[in-house]
């Protein structure tokens, strides 16, 4: 396992009950696009890649004949497996490294991985593991952070996130991620860009910050230049930091 891989799940090994009730994980117009995008394929056999809290697993288990949510973490693979048992959801759980996914080539009809790349230490690696498990004609369905095209923008907002969560690696472009499929045999063939609210409250929280390492995360963003707090709509109300925005990009790859 690779040290990523285990600062991943030291990160949320003890905080998998927050992931589950996350409001921006449990819904929204980015995974209501995902799961169309996965009805119209009809699958019979889906992964889950870096499941969580399971919400992704527990969408597609309402199509899909079989689903298999999948985590580095175990903590998180148990309490997914309590949210799909509460909404009378069946999937199956398996503990799995990105980069060395313990299935068959060819097993799955769709891949899908939402809110979660930017933890990998190697998404290109892992990018081609997607496309060796897919069979032919399958299709991998991401959702990620999008990355600023603007450096400075792009390097505050990754220094808010490892601040926040010192697992998180980075958030990569569109065009980045089109390449990343490209070299691992994969063809985009639909794309959307969605907008997601962060309050900042419960963003913070969800992580369990300490209360000083909260207090120099909001001087840090108080103290950035204006312009990298509008690439991301910091909302700032007496000198408080309320809300921010991330972009969410969608993609559908396809194995040839």
């Amino acid at each position: 396992m690779s040290e990523q891989a285990r600062r991943v799940q030291e990160q949320f090994g003890g905080i998998a009950a927050a992931y589950v009730s996350s409001p921006g994980h449990a819904a929204g117009e980015d995974l209501d696009r995902l799961v169309a995008w996965g009805r119209a394929l009809s699958p019979g056999r889906v992964l889950d890649l870096a499941t969580g809290g399971g919400h992704t697993a527990l969408a597609f288990a309402s199509f899909a004949p079989l689903v298999v949510a999948c985590d580095v973490t175990e903590p998180m693979l148990r309490a997914a497996r309590g949210l799909l048992g509460q909404r009378g959801a069946r999937a199956t759980f398996v503990a799995g490294d990105v980069e060395a996914l313990p299935f068959g080539d060819g097993a799955f009809d769709v891949v899908t991985c939402r809110i979660a790349a930017h933890h990998f230490a190697n998404v290109a690696a892992a990018v081609r593991e997607v496309r060796r498990v897919l069979r032919a004609g399958g299709s991998f369905l991401l959702q990620d952070i999008l990355g600023h095209d603007d450096a400075e923008a792009a390097a505050f907002v990754t220094e808010v996130e490892r601040r926040r969560d010192l697992s998180h690696v980075r958030a990569y472009r569109a065009s980045e991620w089109k390449a990343f499929l490209r070299g691992a045999g994969l063809t985009a063939i639909e794309s959307a860009v969605v907008a997601k609210g962060r309050p900042w409250e419960e963003w913070t929280t969800r992580t369990r910050m300490t209360a000083q390492a909260r207090g120099e995360l909001d001087a840090f963003v108080l103290a950035a230049p204006e312009r990298c707090r509008e690439a991301f709509d910091f909302r700032v109300r007496d000198g408080r930091v309320e809300s921010f925005t991330d972009r969410m990009l969608l993609l559908r790859a396809d194995r040839d």
